[in-house]
């Protein structure tokens, strides 16, 4: 938490310099939007875990997954259902504070009507779902290429400037923000953010976040019913 609100203040610190040199505003982000952006996105980022654990693909490293395979459940789902009690958690934990700590210390964007509250929070709960689907299939990348942590990394450094946590998507030159929304990376943060900014259609953001959270799961699926066929166990 305290980790959050200190990277927030410097996050804070450098977009404000930003806004200052364009003259207070960027793609419509004045100062009081740029400092929800950047508390909402500090709560999120640990809501929807952005950057896992890579717990399952040590556990293919291992060979412990084969016990995973065995129990009587969908792994993918199970994994899923797991997650979300961890969220549920980190909503207290994560999401919660540096959003107060944000509006009340900083020059804050509410939403304009009182829809916007859980339009936004089911935004957030299907880029939960979006995130962990992008953690699953890296996880499973691990029945391919057995030690998966050059791609776990490669997710690590990319993954924050494609979704919309390092800077607003609205900062890319046009091409590559509509380049951008073609993907399902704006779904893992900057939807929420824009459904609590009022930021373009909530109906639209949260389609487009539906789909892709269906799309996503639906290959992680495909995936791990193709990487099961390769699970070899010694003596059976």
């Amino acid at each position: 938490m305290t980790t959050n609100v200190v990277f927030g203040l410097l996050r804070v610190a450098v977009l404000a310099a930003a806004l200052r040199a364009a003259n207070g505003e960027i793609a419509d982000y004045d100062i009081a939007a740029t400092n929800t952006f950047v508390w909402i996105g500090q709560g999120l980022l640990g809501f929807v875990l952005l950057w896992g654990t890579n717990e399952l693909a040590e556990r293919v490293r291992s060979g412990d997954v084969v016990v995973d395979l065995y129990r009587p459940w969908h792994l993918q789902s199970a994994l899923l259902a797991q997650d979300a009690g961890r969220a549920g958690f980190a909503f207290l934990t994560r999401l919660a504070p540096p959003m107060v700590f944000g509006m009340a210390l900083f020059p804050f964007q509410f939403p304009a009507t009182a829809l916007q509250w859980p339009l936004f929070l089911l935004s957030a709960v299907l880029a939960l779902v979006v995130s962990f689907a992008f953690r699953f299939l890296i996880d499973v990348s691990a029945f391919w290429l057995l030690d998966n942590r050059g791609l776990y990394g490669f997710w690590n450094i990319t993954s924050g400037v494609l979704c919309g946590l390092t800077v607003p998507v609205a900062f890319f030159p046009d091409w590559a923000r509509d380049v951008l929304w073609l993907t399902p990376f704006p779904a893992l943060l900057q939807a929420p953010i824009d459904v609590f900014l009022g930021h373009g259609s909530a109906p639209g953001i949260l389609l487009y976040q539906v789909f892709w959270a269906a799309a996503m799961l639906g290959l992680g699926h495909l995936a791990l019913q193709r990487a099961v066929r390769r699970v070899v166990v010694q003596g059976g």
